[in-house]
């Protein structure tokens, strides 16, 4: 008898368990391929993009796919990459998107900026604010996210492209920078490089690898940005005017072939992050919970693990990451991350779709 009992407890243990994992989250939109970005609208409605080069309005269970759309340049980590609304969205109605694009000379592409606004279920008014050169053939590092500051810069960043030794330590080169323009694409007359005369003038900050995740902390109103190292070397930054973040004079990481190409993991006048990962987790997606949904959870920042597929629950302690709980593992590739105005976290997962991370 003591034995079936045991049993007994032991079974609805383990299916209360069961239970408690399989509420970690809720799915929302299904049926996605790469969310590489998502957005809400006033309404809660979500505009997703989708990496193969579809914008997908997600609204009461409906999936519109939306029209007029600009013509990516897929390939390797190319495509349609990040979406985000204008701070004052309401009253002008602009969407940021950034694409790896296949426009000016050369053969390939490189990544863009445009902005457009949504006019039932295409866009229209599509602007292209900016354009990184020259295209190249290479399938990697393309960025790219955005974010606004406070006075509604728009940043957005654009990988080194695969060429470590001639983009990011250069300021006359595109690639390897986060770009800082005036939201009508106009450059900010105080950005850090405008009286250079062969720097690009939209440049902020230099010195990155590939940044795939970067929001504005809404604590501080810092820009925060992280990157993906080689082998080992995945970085969080606080994004500062005008600095140089290192790439790839100083790193954490090593070369895929487990060999060196630096010995130093800082240089005096480089900013150092303020956390990495080693080994790499190759993080994409990033956002700050400041609802009460989470409770405690308030002040953390999420970023997506895509190699390990899990979420990261960064603990922060002075502009330091003090501890991480990983959620949601095992899930797939977490690709991007946003707080809805409802004050819960959605998370893009590839094959998978949206999920709704559930408080516990």
């Amino acid at each position: 008898m003591k034995l079936y009992i045991s049993s007994l407890i032991f079974l609805v243990l383990m299916s209360l368990s069961s239970f408690s994992q399989s509420k970690e989250y809720e799915l929302i939109v299904p049926g996605l391929t790469i969310p590489w970005g998502g957005t809400f609208l006033p309404d809660n409605s979500m505009l997703i993009t989708e990496k193969e080069g579809k914008l997908i309005h997600f609204k009461k269970g409906k999936k519109t796919e939306i029209t007029n759309v600009p013509t990516v340049y897929l390939r390797g980590q190319g495509g349609f990459l990040d979406v985000k609304l204008h701070p004052n969205y309401r009253e002008n109605g602009w969407i940021y998107f950034t694409y790896a694009s296949s426009q000016g000379e050369r053969n390939g592409g490189n990544t863009a900026l445009m902005r457009a606004k949504l006019k039932g279920n295409q866009l229209v008014n599509t602007e292209v604010l900016y354009k990184a050169s020259p295209n190249t053939t290479t399938s990697y590092h393309f960025g790219s996210r955005i974010a606004f500051d406070v006075e509604n810069h728009v940043y957005f960043s654009v990988g080194d492209r695969g060429s470590r030794d001639l983009n990011p330590q250069d300021i006359t080169k595109d690639c390897g920078k986060i770009y800082r323009l005036n939201d009508d694409g106009t450059i900010p007359k105080d950005n850090p490089f405008v009286n250079n005369k062969n720097a690009k003038k939209a440049i902020f900050s230099y010195g990155h690898r590939n940044p795939q995740g970067m929001e504005m902390n809404p604590f501080t109103n810092e820009i925060w940005s992280h990157e993906h190292g080689p082998k080992g070397g995945d970085e969080i930054n606080i994004i500062k005017k005008g600095k140089n973040y290192g790439w790839p004079k100083a790193s954490f990481g090593v070369n895929y072939s487990g060999t060196k190409f630096t010995d130093k993991t800082s240089i005096p006048g480089m900013e150092n992050p303020i956390h990495y990962w080693t080994p790499s987790i190759a993080p994409s997606g990033m956002a700050f919970i400041t609802s009460d949904k989470y409770r405690k959870w308030k002040g953390n920042l999420l970023v997506g693990s895509l190699k390990f597929q899990y979420l990261s629950r960064c603990i922060l302690k002075d502009n330091k990451v003090f501890k991480e709980v990983k959620l949601l593992k095992d899930i797939g590739r977490v690709r991007s991350i946003e707080q809805g105005l409802d004050g819960y976290i959605y998370v893009g997962v590839e094959n998978l779709g949206i999920v709704k991370l559930l408080p516990k």
